[in-house]
């Protein structure tokens, strides 16, 4: 239990230096667009685990590379998952009221501002990796920005959230769903050790190595924000639960069941622990990173 303790109080600290990274970083609200500032403000400064930031932040530290360069490179990554996450909620897609413990931003400003706020964080992202004051190399910034821009695009997150989109044309079955969901979930996390990874200037094997865990977390990570989706209580979740059956879409658990989803979130959770193997004791965290996922309620 202590070290279950001592690693949500990591994910804790972790979370809180992201929040105040992205609180400097984001404009402060003032001028005729003021409410802008504000919309962005409300989504990336809400309450949230900060996932990605930490295992961008855990996976440089492996390699012992400069921690502001992890937290600006992890505040640029915030930004563009804050800004999938206010676009998703629109009515044109998810179509949802709550998020975090709080008004989506369409709610709780408009609908016109919602899609220019997350605009705003996704570019903002792109000038947060080419400050100098992320990395004095060029080409580690230029490597930054590449990867990120693949990650999140037609080919990375925005790819699965299109395919997410298709349900009544094409119908879901499990190849679709996995697809989908290591473009739309798993892209970003796949992008959070490897932006560690070159901030820290890993080793191709090293690289190779963080590329199956995260992306056998990043599945694993979706299985169980399903399962939660389908088992979980809305007050501890702090967002709407039962969407997908409510919209009639299938998701892991809708096609393997609860036992079946748990078992394979399991596999994936002790293939993601062997890719580890090769860092020894530095990986401890990302370690207990993966039973924080296997065991997560919220």
């Amino acid at each position: 239990m202590a070290d279950v303790v001592d690693f949500e109080q990591r994910l804790k600290e972790v979370a809180d230096k992201v929040t105040v990274a992205l609180d400097q970083l984001i404009p402060p609200a003032s001028g005729p667009e003021a409410d802008l500032m504000r919309a962005m403000r409300h989504a990336a400064l809400a309450n949230g685990k900060r996932m990605r930031p930490f295992f961008l932040l855990e996976t440089g530290a492996m390699f012992e590379a400069p921690e502001k360069s992890l937290l600006r490179a992890a505040a640029a990554l915030e930004c563009v998952h804050c800004y999938s996450l206010v676009h998703d909620d629109l009515p044109c897609m998810d179509d949802d009221d709550f998020r975090r413990g709080q008004p989506t931003v369409h709610k709780a400003f408009d609908e016109a501002t919602a899609v220019l706020a997350g605009d705003a964080l996704l570019t903002l992202a792109f000038k947060i990796l080419a400050s100098t004051e992320t990395h004095d190399d060029a080409g580690i910034r230029t490597l930054l920005i590449e990867r990120l821009a693949d990650s999140s695009g037609a080919r990375g997150m925005v790819g699965g959230q299109m395919i997410d989109m298709l349900e009544s044309d094409s119908p879901r079955d499990l190849n679709t769903i996995t697809r989908m969901q290591r473009l739309k979930t798993g892209a970003l996390i796949s992008y959070a050790t490897e932006a560690g990874a070159i901030i820290g200037r890993a080793r191709e094997a090293e690289r190779n190595a963080l590329a199956g865990f995260s992306n056998d977390l990043g599945l694993a990570y979706q299985i169980a924000d399903d399962l939660l989706d389908a088992t979980g209580h809305e007050e501890k979740v702090g967002k709407p639960l039962r969407t997908d059956e409510e919209a009639g879409k299938a998701n892991f658990v809708t096609i393997l069941g609860v036992d079946g989803a748990r078992q394979r979130v399991r596999i994936l959770a002790a293939q993601a622990k062997e890719h580890l193997a090769i860092f020894r004791e530095k990986a401890h965290i990302l370690l207990q990173s993966v039973d924080f996922v296997l065991d997560r309620t919220h």
